[in-house]
């Protein structure tokens, strides 16, 4: 079951480390300190603190129980070379339970799933096919030729990986690994997720490559460098919200309904078809299953990025951070950290001060941050930091595009597969300006109204008043 395996107490761990917090829910109250587990074939997990190159921090916000969670697995599926990272987003009444539950359990099938492809891969000789037909089409920041053939021939590389994985070999393992999940909590009796979900935003880093997988709104931007050194914010996900034109037409086909309330004319969000609930203001996500039936999917938007000497670091976060900063104002904090173990307990400071000035009398949301940073120098970014570009409050969609720094490859169902230059999935670049969404500033609930029935066994009418985050 998951990541949740031994504690190391075998490596100088020092316990109540760097960033002490309380919560509400004793249960669920997360390890104090620093700390690192062990996971699926040997993986280091670490839920709070830093390594040499991650910072992770979360903080409640005003809404009562942290719904937020985060993960770090070094030597994922036992490769020096490679890490997984996530954050997870929960909502409704038990969204705490669900994004834990994801966050222990989603890693350990992702793991299974691909070393189980990658050794069908090796075995039959078709690693790389798919890097190939991208570097074709898209050049640069795809795997160069050599790459390709090093990697066919399944030789081993300097930290020891025994074979890179094809893009569409690791498309179908995220698909599989999230498939499952949400399978296994529609059957878990522990935890009531009729009307309770979470979003995940998942990293997998192997050498210099990305793949990012993403369900929901929480968010993955990446910081490399510009043409004049300055640091330029790249947006690899998309906020998956209903009104997106793909995501609205699938909802609607399924008998869902997608439109705004009066007092909140700008938020779009998913109805059952014959009551005005929940109001879900994402289009993806785990659990939810009162809206499975009409829409609501958790199938990843997966993607790819080959990291190239200007890459600087990642940071996933959730909406609690995307609804007070934006893009560029996310770099520019994290890269103006002194200390990079630092960098996430400062940007989810300055989210927090962010939430207060701008949105006085609103409660402030759940934070929960990853930094993942690519260089060695952890005094690089600081003496750049006064070199972050200074933009206008909407970044131009160029930066974002695929056709030069940003090479992907994306699906929006188990079957269906699209491949372009444009950072939306699904969304015909006609539409991209309306549903890039890049400034993200929103502070809106997930949920506005529960079902009269919270599941099929339990009444919500003790329940009316939660607020379901």
């Amino acid at each position: 079951m998951g990541g949740c395996c031994s504690t190391d107490s075998h490596h100088g761990i020092k316990r109540g480390g760097l960033f002490k917090k309380k919560f509400v829910d004793k249960e669920y109250e997360e390890d104090e300190g620093d700390d690192m587990r062990y996971g699926e074939s040997g993986a280091r997990i670490r839920l709070k603190g830093s390594s040499g190159y991650t910072s992770m921090y979360t903080q409640q916000g005003r809404k009562g129980i942290n719904q937020d969670a985060m993960t770090v697995w070094e030597n994922f599926t036992g490769e020096k070379d490679m890490l997984f990272c996530g954050v997870f987003d929960g909502h409704g009444p038990y969204g705490h339970k669900v994004a834990r539950h994801v966050r222990d359990n989603l890693p350990t099938k992702l793991c299974k799933a691909i070393q189980l492809s990658k050794l069908n891969s090796c075995k039959y000789g078709d690693v790389g096919d798919d890097h190939k037909d991208l570097t074709n089409k898209y050049g640069e920041n795809s795997s160069t030729k050599s790459d390709i053939d090093d990697d066919k021939d399944g030789q081993n590389d300097d930290n020891g990986s025994f074979c890179l994985l094809s893009l569409s070999s690791s498309e179908a393992c995220f698909i599989k690994s999230f498939k499952e999940m949400d399978q296994e909590l529609s059957l878990d009796s522990t935890i009531d997720s009729f009307c309770s979900g979470s979003t995940a935003v998942t990293v997998v880093k192997q050498g210099d490559n990305l793949i990012i997988a993403n369900l929901g709104d929480s968010r993955a931007i990446l910081c490399t460098r510009g043409d004049k050194n300055q640091f330029v914010p790249i947006q690899l996900t998309v906020d998956l919200k209903p009104d997106i034109p793909s995501e609205a037409e699938r909802i609607k086909n399924c008998k869902g309904r997608v439109f705004s309330a009066d007092e909140e004319p700008d938020v779009y969000r998913i109805w059952m078809p014959d009551c005005d609930c929940p109001g879900l203001a994402m289009a993806r996500a785990f659990g939810d299953f009162c809206l499975k039936d009409y829409g609501l999917i958790s199938i990843p938007d997966v993607s790819y990025r080959r990291l190239t000497k200007n890459d600087e670091f990642l940071v996933l976060a959730t909406d609690g951070v995307w609804d007070a900063l934006t893009n560029a104002e996310v770099v520019k904090i994290v890269a103006s950290a002194k200390n990079r173990s630092m960098a996430a307990k400062l940007l989810v400071n300055r989210a927090v001060h962010a939430w207060k000035d701008k949105y006085p009398g609103c409660k402030v949301d759940d934070c929960a941050v990853v930094c993942l940073f690519f260089k060695d120098d952890p005094t690089l970014l600081v003496k750049s930091s006064s070199m972050v570009t200074r933009r206008s409050s909407i970044i131009n969609a160029s930066e974002f595009s695929l056709s030069r720094r940003f090479k992907s490859f994306r699906s929006v169902g188990a079957n269906r597969y699209f491949e372009g230059d444009s950072v939306i999935v699904g969304v015909g670049s006609k539409d991209q300006e309306y549903w890039t969404d890049l400034q993200g500033v929103s502070r809106v609930n997930s949920i506005v109204k529960l079902p009269r029935f919270l599941s099929f066994r339990k009444s919500t009418s003790n329940l009316e008043e939660v607020d379901a985050h």
